[in-house]
């Protein structure tokens, strides 16, 4: 087996080769100016800018430059259709919705393409203006003394002491450390949110309760396993959780369609699939506008300005994309609305269960 797995290395390996030293080998190409260009990746003649077979530019790039247009291309063609896009997915969400379905696709960015970017910009932004998002969640109240709080405290430090011992070693070594950068990861949020509540407790004096994630035994042992090491060590849970929440946020779209679909159960023409881009526009926008609220947080806008915010705008932009998406009179919109919110938080308490089931008993 290793031998094969070897001899198809050699092949790709002198494949590639082959292909810097003759970059033209086995390709098909002609002289636009003449007419008689063909395609380069499925060999069509090309009677314009792009091949009508298959899509690909017949003008290709092969320049440094161009790697990053071409990034930008990948995530979500910024070739003008993200400056026509978020205006859109902001002021007039409901247009945007129903011209996408109707087949305006070329004009605007997916939303899938745009959910995706926004969950990155999000977790991206939090990390850079808010600190690590699981040192600003952590609870409270994780020893009963302040004692008990340095001890835990100094032991978390040394273990990132050796863990960063062990990561030296590896790199001399040539060999991966990601697992190991996670470990030091989560440690040193331990040790940082130990380190904060040894402090309260110089203040508050003695008198907290231990705090524990859920004292619940299910009877099932690995999610009460789960639990034990949750409470044992808090901030490795936290950072996994919210680890998690990057990684799955993307399951908030088929949590949330079939509830939009139940709005409009007697109207056929709506189906499934114009149901999932309402909602995967209008998650995005709802990252947007946290992204939006982080930096002027971050800026200092005021904490009321922020709720206030919170509570007013989502309602606001659900309104009018019902409207706008599904061609809704005021009355008809404003009781789905009603609906919705409740669905909407139905949904993300779903999310967030899944996260915690999954994070608990991983």
């Amino acid at each position: 087996m290793s031998g094969d797995i070897a001899a198809a290395a050699d092949i790709i390996t002198g494949a590639l080769a082959a292909r810097s030293v003759e970059p033209d080998a086995g390709g098909h190409h002609g002289s636009g100016e003449h007419g008689a260009a063909l395609c380069l990746n499925c060999g069509t003649k090309l009677i314009g800018a792009h091949c009508h077979a298959c899509g690909q530019s017949g003008h290709v790039h092969r320049t440094v430059g161009a790697i990053g247009h071409e990034i930008a291309h990948g995530v979500f063609h910024f070739e003008g259709k993200i400056w026509r896009t978020l205006p859109m997915v902001i002021l007039h969400p409901g247009a945007l919705t129903r011209r996408y379905v109707a087949g305006e696709r070329a004009r605007f960015v997916s939303p899938l393409a745009l959910f995706l970017f926004t969950v990155f910009l999000l977790f991206a932004t939090f990390s850079a203006v808010g600190g690590d998002f699981a040192e600003a969640v952590s609870p409270g109240n994780l020893s009963k003394s302040h004692l008990e709080f340095a001890r835990a405290a100094e032991k978390a430090r040394q273990k990132v002491t050796e863990r960063q011992q062990r990561r030296a070693a590896l790199i001399a070594a040539g060999q991966s450390t990601t697992d190991i950068d996670s470990d030091i990861k989560a440690l040193e949020i331990t040790a940082n949110v130990l380190g904060a509540r040894q402090k309260d407790t110089d203040a508050a004096g003695d008198d907290a309760d231990r705090f524990t994630f859920s004292n619940i035994k299910t009877g099932w042992p690995r999610l009460d396993h789960g639990i034990d090491k949750a409470n044992n060590n808090p901030g490795l849970a936290i950072y996994k959780l919210q680890s998690s929440a990057y990684k799955y946020s993307w399951l908030l779209i088929p949590i949330s369609t079939p509830f939009v679909a139940m709005l409009f159960l007697w109207r056929r023409r709506f189906g499934l699939y114009d149901h999932a881009v309402f909602v995967t526009y209008s998650l995005a926008f709802m990252m947007l506008m946290v992204i939006a609220l982080t930096l002027g947080g971050a800026a200092g806008l005021p904490a009321g300005w922020i709720t206030l915010t919170v509570f007013l705008l989502p309602p606001v932009h659900m309104f009018a994309q019902l409207r706008g998406a599904y061609s809704l009179g005021k009355l008809s919109a404003l009781w789905r609305l009603t609906l919705l919110l409740f669905f909407a938080w139905f949904a993300l308490a779903t999310f967030i269960t899944l996260l915690l089931l999954h994070g608990l008993a991983d």
